[in-house]
């Protein structure tokens, strides 16, 4: 018998795509900011920019396992 307090797999993915997505708004304040100081390291703007990217891969990936494809 399942327990209220237990969650679906739906709601893990949920909760994984929020994290993500904070991780991904952090990301994207911290490249700003980088960029905007001044002389900016760039390589450590690259590395960044490219953990930002992955982070929007995944996203993209849980979106579209929570979201079914439907056929008109």
């Amino acid at each position: 018998m399942n327990a209220p307090s237990e969650m679906s797999f739906e709601d893990m993915l949920r909760i994984k795509l929020e994290v993500l997505r904070r991780e991904h708004r952090d990301l994207d304040e911290a490249i700003h900011v980088l960029e905007t100081a001044g002389r900016p390291d760039q390589l450590t703007l690259r590395r960044l920019k490219k953990q930002k990217l992955a982070l929007k891969d995944q996203i993209v990936k849980l979106e579209d396992q929570l979201i079914p494809d439907i056929i008109a």
